[in-house]
C-alpha cells in the first residue's frame, strides 16, 4: 500500500507502506491557486538542475524490488512500464494510459488473458533496442528471493507464478524459459495469462516490475547502482545505496514515444538522509539551488503549516494533494468484548471526529471520513454513515447500545497504537478518542508501542489486539487493492502479515469481490466496489476517522506543478526549474 510520505513495504507493505516509495496524491493544485504556477513566468523551459530534497534515502533503486505506486516518483524518471498513471492534475490523474505500449492492454473475453503491443522506436541509454522479451525477463527476475520488496500480485496472478523462483534459480537448472504465462511471439509483442480473471491488470501494469531490463546487464543485487534506463534520465552516480542520487538525460530517449514525461531539467540531484525540518527550512528559505528544489517524501507539519499560511509567498508555493488512504480504528471481532457488534456500533458513535482531525494537524491535514473508501471517484467512493457521530460524538446513542450489550454501567477497553510521530495512529489521535469516549461511559487505556513493534503486533493473527488504530492506501487508485487486503476471508494471512484485521470470511462478499474482479469496465468496477464498501461498513469491523491531505513546499523557481489524485503529491517528471 502507499504512503506519500514514506515509502514502504507491504506489511509494512502495506501500509507501510510506508514504503511506498516516494508518492503521494492530489485533488487540487497548489491550495486551489492556478496548479501550473511556480513564478511570474510560469511557461516551463527545458535545462537546469532540479534538487530533490528528501529524507528517506531512494534504496533498492532497482525496478523488481521498488514498491511504487504507478512506478513512484523519482524512478519513473528511469524506468518506463507498459503502462502508467496519467500525468495530470486531481481526479485525472487517476487514470491509467499507455507507456511503453500502444494501448492499456487486450483482454480477452474472461479477462484472463492480456495483450500488450510495444511501441516502435523505443531504446534504452545505450542506443540499443527495447524488446518485449526485455519485459519478460524484468518481471522474472522480481521472483527472484534476493531481489524481493516488490508489490505481490504477479506472483498471485500469473499462472505458475506461486511456485517460480526467478531465472537465477532456473540458470541453476540448467533452464533458461521462465515463466510459461508470459509469451514473447515477437520483439514487440507480450502476452500474460492469468490464473483468474483480473480486469485491473492495467494498473497492475504500471507497478516497476514491469520495466524492461535487457538479461546481458543484469548484475543481480548490484544492478541498482546502474540500472539500464528505459525513461527520459539515466543514473549517472548511486552514491550510499541511494542517499545521493544523480541522474542526467539519456539521449535516446524519445519524446516522441512518451506523451507522459516532460523531462525539462537537464540533471536531477537527489539528496537524501535529511532532516524533515531542515528540508522545509531550505525549501522556505530558497537559497542558490534550493530555489530550484522540491521534496518527495516530506510533508509539512501542523506547526509549520500555520508558519506558511501566515506569509503569502511562502503560501503560493504550498502543493496540496489528497491520496486514496484512510486511518481508521480496527477491531478484532475475537477478543472480548468486541465480538458484540453492539460495542463495536457503540464506540463508532462516540467517536468525535472534530478532535481526532484536530490531533491530526487540523483541518488543512486531515478530512473526517465515515466511508473505508477514500471520497474520491476512481474507487468508487459512495456516501454512507452507518453510525452517525455528528461533528463530535454521539455519546447518547452509544451508552443505549452499550446498555443493550449488557454494559450498563460502562466499560474499560485498551487501544493500541504507534508511538511514532505521524499524526496517524500516534498518541495524539489515542488520546483524543480516549476524551471522546470517555464522555460515552468507556474508559480507555491506551497501550503505545514502538513502530516497527505496533506493526508486527497488529499484523500478526497471534498478537492482533481487540482494538488498535490503524490506516491503509492503496497499490493504485481504485476500490480493488483497497477492500481485497483487507476484507477478502481468502486473503487472512495466518503465519505471515496480515491486514483482514476483522478476520472477515464472507462467501458474499468473496463473490463480489471475484465478480468485480472480472470487469474490464473500470467505471463500473468502481461503482461495485462503492457498494461493496457501504454493505461491509454496515458490520462496524472499522470505524474510519479521517484521510490525511498532503501539503509539501517547493522551492521559488520551480515551475510547473502537477499533483495527481494518484500519488497526492508534486510529480517530478513534469517539474520545470527555468
Amino acid at each position: 500500500m502507499h504512503h506519500p510520505s514514506r515509502r514502504t513495504r507491504r506489511v509494512t507493505a502495506a501500509l507501510t507502506v510506508g514504503l511506498i516509495v516516494t508518492a503521494g496524491a492530489a485533488a487540487c493544485g497548489p491550495d486551489d491557486n492556478d496548479a501550473k504556477s511556480g513564478g511570474a513566468d510560469a511557461e516551463p523551459h527545458k535545462g537546469g538542475t532540479l534538487t530533490v530534497l528528501n529524507s528517506g534515502p531512494q534504496q533498492d533503486f532497482d525496478p523488481a524490488r521498488l514498491y511504487t505506486s504507478g512506478g513512484g516518483n523519482v524512478p519513473s524518471l528511469v524506468f518506463r512500464t507498459l503502462t502508467t498513471r496519467n500525468r495530470e492534475d486531481g481526479a485525472k490523474g487517476t487514470e491509467v494510459v499507455p507507456d511503453l505500449a500502444t494501448d492499456t492492454g487486450r483482454p480477452n473475453k474472461d479477462a484472463t488473458v492480456w495483450t500488450y503491443t510495444l511501441k516502435e522506436g523505443l531504446k534504452y541509454e545505450d542506443g540499443t533496442k527495447i524488446t518485449s522479451a526485455d519485459v519478460k525477463y524484468g518481471i522474472e527476475r522480481s521472483f527472484a528471493a534476493e531481489l524481493s520488496g516488490g508489490a505481490p500480485y504477479l506472483r498471485d496472478w500469473l499462472v505458475g507464478g506461486a511456485d517460480y523462483q526467478g531465472p537465477y534459480k532456473d540458470k541453476d537448472k540448467g533452464k533458461d524459459k521462465g515463466l510459461d504465462s508470459i509469451e514473447t511471439p515477437d520483439e514487440r509483442t507480450i502476452v500474460f495469462h492469468l490464473n483468474k480473471p483480473e480486469g485491473e491488470f492495467p494498473y497492475l501494469a504500471t507497478q516497476t516490475q514491469f520495466t524492461p531490463v535487457p538479461k546481458s546487464a543484469d548484475k543481480g543485487t548490484k544492478y541498482e547502482e546502474h540500472p539500464v534506463s528505459s525513461g527520459p534520465y539515466k543514473v549517472v552516480e548511486n552514491q550510499n545505496d541511494g542517499e545521493r542520487l544523480i541522474l542526467e538525460r539519456n539521449e535516446h530517449w524519445s519524446a516522441e514515444t512518451d506523451e507522459e514525461r516532460k523531462a525539462y531539467p537537464d540533471r536531477i540531484d537527489v539528496r537524501s538522509g535529511l532532516d524533515s525540518s531542515v528540508i522545509n527550512q531550505r525549501l522556505s528559505a530558497s537559497q542558490g539551488p534550493d530555489a530550484a528544489a522540491v521534496t518527495t517524501d516530506t510533508n509539512l507539519g501542523p506547526a509549520e503549516l500555520a508558519k506558511v499560511t501566515g506569509d503569502k509567498e511562502l503560501a503560493s508555493r504550498v502543493g496540496t494533494g489528497h491520496f486514496g488512504y484512510t486511518d481508521y480504528i480496527a477491531f478484532n471481532p475475537k477478543v472480548k468484548p468486541f465480538d458484540n457488534p453492539k460495542v463495536r456500533q457503540a464506540i463508532s458513535y462516540a467517536v468525535d471526529r472534530t478532535s481526532v482531525v484536530n490531533a491530526a494537524g487540523g483541518s488543512s491535514l486531515a478530512e473526517p471520513a465515515t466511508t473505508y473508501l477514500p471520497n474520491q471517484k476512481s474507487f468508487g467512493y459512495t456516501a454512507y454513515d452507518h453510525f452517525p457521530a455528528g461533528k463530535s460524538g454521539n455519546a447518547a446513542k452509544a451508552r443505549e447500545l452499550l446498555k443493550q450489550a449488557g454494559y450498563a454501567n460502562g466499560l474499560t477497553v485498551t487501544l493500541t497504537h504507534s508511538n511514532a510521530k505521524d499524526f496517524e495512529t500516534s498518541p495524539e489521535i489515542a488520546t483524543a478518542l480516549q476524551d471522546a469516549l470517555k464522555k460515552a461511559g468507556v474508559t480507555v487505556k491506551l497501550e503505545g508501542l514502538e513502530d516497527n513493534d505496533y506493526k508486527d503486533t497488529i499484523h500478526d493473527v497471534k498478537t492482533e489486539p481487540g482494538f488498535f488504530l490503524a490506516h491503509w492506501g492503496a497499490d493504485w487508485p481504485s476500490g480493488g487493492p483497497f477492500l481485497a487486503p483487507i476484507f477478502d476471508g481468502r486473503q487472512i494471512v495466518k503465519d505471515g502479515a496480515n491486514f483482514n484485521t476483522g478476520f472477515l470470511n464472507d462467501t458474499s462478499v468473496n463473490d463480489e469481490i471475484d465478480a468485480i474482479n472480472k470487469l474490464t469496465d473500470l467505471d463500473e468496477a468502481a461503482k461495485r466496489w462503492g457498494a461493496l464498501d457501504k454493505r461491509i461498513g454496515e458490520r462496524a469491523l472499522t470505524v474510519p476517522l479521517f484521510h490525511p491531505v498532503y501539503k509539501r513546499l517547493y522551492g521559488k523557481d520551480v515551475k510547473n506543478v502537477v499533483i495527481s489524485d494518484w500519488t497526492g503529491v508534486l510529480d517530478v517528471s513534469q517539474v520545470a526549474v527555468k
